[in-house]
């Protein structure tokens, strides 16, 4: 099964997060089949999360699983979008 999760990056108390989709099987940091986004939660300045809303769709609608973290990430994303004025 195809699932969207977190895979950890970064060094020791300085966490970076990319947002992957990856086989369940997988380790958390293993192989995945594409990146979708990134979240930065120690990020001070500039933008703290990204993620390509198009292929996350696109994985939904071909049976991929959110994890718990990524189906909130998701949402903060769509609202913060949403909030934005288009430029």
């Amino acid at each position: 099964m195809v699932i969207i999760r977190l895979a950890r990056g970064g060094s020791k108390k300085r966490p970076f997060y990319n947002i992957v989709a990856t086989d369940s099987r997988n380790r958390r940091d293993g192989r995945f089949i594409e990146r979708v986004g990134f979240y930065n939660p120690v990020a001070t300045k500039g933008e703290t999360l990204r993620i390509a809303q198009d292929r996350v769709t696109y994985w939904k609608e071909n049976g991929a699983q959110m994890s718990p973290a990524v189906e909130r990430l998701v949402k903060e994303a769509q609202k913060t979008a949403a909030a934005a004025p288009a430029a």
